[in-house]
């Protein structure tokens, strides 16, 4: 009876040296858990702050240096740093806490089962060899333990990054809008009724009827936010229609953007984007677009490498480059948002008279301000207010429209404004 009872009291001792120890773990892992999360998931939000905040400055470097901006530029980049460097700071100081404390617990607990053993032994109440058989024992359960307490210290980093990965993947998923886009039988674009906008909430087009013959040169004609450059992204296959019907005419449809986009890559690629573009076809492309001869002085021509967004051209030679590589991808369907802005008359209208020369391979449709490009148009489309107001050639709408009348004499107002302007000196 003396001995079992000497048992169970030895047995009760290790029990309630092993509970106390995984309670130690179990209580230490909690508070972490909730210190630490929110440290790490501001660290995370702050980490995509200052990528977003690294890629703006470093897109619009040039409007910095030409506005002197620098300084507070780098502030503004210093101080979202600083914010992220004190979140790491701190998810780093309780983490590491945290692990030294798993690290000194089985230690610990093991001083505490000596210490009580060596009372036990001395009182008859256990041998050494039992006392040692329990360290033993511990010190084989102290390294799950550990393994244990690693995943747990793993975890407010994870789950931090799992809670950024679900946010992108829990948003809602639209329908591509080209699988809405029907083929045309006879015109290159036939739009009925139809309704548009990059906004839910906001119609940008409404209830727009439009149809282009193959070959023709079109030219979209409004004021400041009438719509002309959602329309082209509601052809492109951009925007889907909310309403009514979009029908074309080819699948190979260009839009050129007035903001050229180009990668810091070799022109080569930057015209063919890494598809199979034979030389003649990008030769073609880049007389047509009036390129051809800029690109002929460049140090090794196809071969050159562009800067980041090609910031070693010019913004018409930009533009030229990108309305080449619409050509050179064999687009039947030109769409050009004020591609022309950054050229001059005589260059625009040598693009515009190479693109008609093709008769009806390809068809153009052009977002234009200038009087001389919408003169070379053999159709004009006058938008306002998110609607076709008007169409005909320029002459008639001219004699037809007021409206039409008044925007471009606007324009012409305009053209002159700048034009005296660049004559008046310096002092």
């Amino acid at each position: 009876f003396k001995q079992k009872t000497a048992y169970e009291i030895k047995e009760c001792d290790w029990s309630s040296d092993v509970c106390s120890s995984d309670l130690l773990m179990l209580a230490t892992n909690i508070l972490y858990q909730r210190k630490v999360d929110y440290h790490y998931q501001v660290a995370q939000d702050e980490l995509g702050a200052l990528s977003e905040a690294a890629h703006e400055s470093f897109d619009g470097v040039l409007v910095v240096k030409a506005f002197g901006a620098e300084d507070r530029e780098t502030e503004r980049l210093a101080v979202i740093s600083r914010r992220l460097r004190k979140a790491r700071t701190n998810a780093i100081t309780l983490r590491s806490t945290f692990e030294s404390l798993i690290d000194a617990a089985p230690s610990l607990v093991n001083i505490a089962i000596i210490a009580f053993g060596a009372v036990r032994v001395r009182d008859g109440a256990m041998t050494v060899g039992e006392l040692s058989a329990f360290v033993f024992l511990f010190t084989l359960v102290s390294l799950p333990l550990r393994i244990v307490s690693y995943l747990f210290s793993e975890l407010p980093h994870a789950a931090s990054g799992w809670a950024r990965v679900q946010q992108v993947l829990n948003e809602p998923l639209t329908p591509n809008p080209r699988t809405m886009i029907v083929k045309s039988p006879d015109a290159m674009v036939d739009l009925r009724r139809a309704s548009a906008g990059h906004v839910d909430s906001l119609l940008a087009l409404r209830d727009v009827s439009l149809r282009v013959e193959r070959g023709r040169t079109v030219a979209i004609v409004g004021a400041t936010g009438s719509g002309k450059t959602t329309l082209l992204h509601l052809i492109a296959g951009l925007v889907p229609a909310r309403a009514g019907s979009v029908a074309l005419g080819t699948t190979r449809i260009g839009l050129v953007f007035q903001e050229a986009f180009l990668f810091a890559e070799s022109l080569r690629y930057n015209l063919t984007l890494g598809a199979d573009v034979g030389q003649d076809a990008i030769d073609r492309a880049l007389h047509l677009a009036a390129a051809a001869e800029f690109v002929a002085e460049l140090g090794v021509s196809l071969d050159t490498e562009l800067g980041e967004r090609g910031v070693s051209l010019s913004g018409g030679q930009r533009q030229r480059l990108a309305l080449a590589r619409a050509l050179a991808m064999g687009s039947e369907l030109l769409l050009l948002d004020d591609t022309t802005s950054a050229l001059d008359p005589t260059t625009e209208a040598t693009v515009l008279n190479n693109l008609r020369s093709l008769g009806d391979s390809v068809t153009t449709l052009v977002v234009a301000s200038r009087p001389s490009t919408i003169a070379l148009a053999d159709e004009v489309v006058f938008m306002s207010d998110g609607a076709v107001v008007a169409a005909g050639t320029h002459e008639s709408l001219l004699g037809n429209s007021n409206d039409y009348r008044t925007l471009i004499s606007a324009f012409e107002d305009r053209k002159s404004t700048r034009l005296n302007s660049s004559h008046i000196p310096l002092s």
